[in-house]
């Protein structure tokens, strides 16, 4: 008799879950670049599309060849990253968005001022 309330109160558990983080269940996952992956020439990819914060980014790309920096807008604009900055380098980085602007670049020399680049604005 003691185990038959236990299923019920996981359940409440699990619907409370949902019901008070609702980023939980409507988070999108975007693949930057789509088909192409995070490449050069990819900086206008977000244009016409809406971001949340709670989204996840996917950056496919080959390592050692590329990776991922999430910079400030200084770094953004500059294409510089400095220490400290999030580095990402396994080739199939998942990052979620926080609320406001989102910079990442590309951190191989050259690469950023090739277009390797990306700006994301997360409501």
């Amino acid at each position: 008799k003691m185990g038959e309330g236990r299923g019920s109160v996981i359940t409440m558990l699990l619907l409370c879950m949902f019901v008070f983080h609702p980023k939980m269940i409507h988070a999108e996952t975007y693949i930057v670049g789509d088909g192409q992956g995070w490449t050069f020439g990819v900086q206008n990819w977000p244009s016409g599309k809406t971001f949340k914060a709670g989204d996840i980014l996917v950056f496919n790309y080959i390592p050692l060849i590329h990776n991922v920096v999430k910079v400030n807008e200084f770094g953004y604009n500059s294409c510089v990253a400095l220490g400290g900055s999030d580095l990402h380098v396994s080739g199939a980085d998942g990052i979620t968005l926080t609320k406001g602007a989102n910079y990442f670049i590309c951190g191989v020399p050259g690469h950023c001022n090739r277009g390797q680049k990306i700006a994301v604005n997360a409501n």
